[in-house]
């Protein structure tokens, strides 16, 4: 399945996306309680640094498809999700963890401040994220709905449980049931909480979350396939991160345990099998196909 080509522009749908992102992150850092100096700096370099917003634009793109438009509640949990998302990423470089220098092009947050401060940055950011849905959010019962999705795909059976694993990992042999755990839990499960928050926002019916919870955690699994794809085939500065990481580091990945030619092949059918799931929304989910797409076939 595929959108015709130079139909949908998905660069600057993302662009658009991650301008909306970036207006309400800067406006929750604004206008929030007050914060230590030092731990805003950290705060700050790490949020509204250069990035994809890829997770959060998934969000507001499914909020489009079924609502016709991108409410404010989808934009809260958007901006939820990058918190979360970038204190995944902090935590992720420190030196007990994949300890890295780079991140989104320029030095890692303990790189640019330190360790403890890292450290804090992180955990405030993980913490603020549920804050500013309990604050937000329109409806009560949206946003403990909204709140459970997130701390469920983030908690400690969903990314941390990936995290865990994928250290238990380095530098055995492994399988492929393992290598789907770590990828599914690492980083799938915050790509279906992303389309299950948009669809909350939404007022989606059951159906529809199912349909869209399905998509989420294939799109997920498929952009991490390419991920590791890029580890071993793009550079450092296409990357924004340290390249060939996994291999020195021994990490369990799908090019480490199938080769890059197949890989690749699993990558796509996963894409595919993803882009199915949302074929009864029709044209509306041209976004999204064509997004799934592009995230596939990057090259940074």
């Amino acid at each position: 399945m595929t959108v015709e080509s130079g139909k949908i522009d998905v660069k600057a749908v993302l662009v658009d996306r991650a301008e909306r992102i970036d207006a309400v992150l800067a406006d929750i850092l604004a206008s929030g309680a007050p914060i230590p100096k030092s731990l805003a700096e950290a705060i700050s370099y790490t949020l509204i640094a250069p990035g994809k917003r890829i997770r959060p634009a998934v969000t507001l793109c499914v909020c489009q498809m079924l609502s016709g438009e991108i409410c404010a509640d989808a934009e809260t949990a958007a901006a939820a999700i990058e918190m979360v998302h970038t204190y995944s990423l902090i935590h992720d470089d420190l030196p007990a963890m994949d300890d890295d220098d780079f991140r989104r092009g320029r030095a890692s947050c303990h790189k640019a401040f330190d360790e403890a401060t890292a450290i804090l940055a992180g955990d405030s950011l993980l913490t603020l994220a549920f804050e500013i849905m309990a604050e937000r959010i329109s409806l009560p019962g949206k946003a403990v709905e909204l709140i459970k999705i997130l701390a469920a795909a983030a908690g400690p059976s969903g990314m941390i449980a990936g995290q865990v694993a994928d250290i238990e990992a380095e530098k055995s042999r492994g399988n492929e049931d393992a290598l789907k755990y770590i990828h599914i839990n690492k980083t799938a499960r915050m790509f279906q909480a992303a389309t299950l928050c948009g669809a909350v926002a939404a007022g989606a019916s059951e159906g529809d979350k199912k349909l869209l919870a399905d998509f989420g955690l294939n799109l997920g699994l498929c952009f991490q396939i390419a991920d590791d794809i890029l580890d071993v085939s793009a550079s450092t500065a296409e990357l924004g991160k340290t390249a060939g990481k996994d291999a020195a580091a021994g990490k369990l990945t799908y090019p480490s345990l199938f080769g890059l030619a197949e890989s690749k092949k699993i990558a796509a059918g996963i894409a595919e099998k993803a882009m199915a799931v949302i074929e009864p929304f029709g044209e509306k989910a041209n976004v999204l196909i064509a997004l799934t797409e592009n995230l596939i076939n990057r090259t940074r």
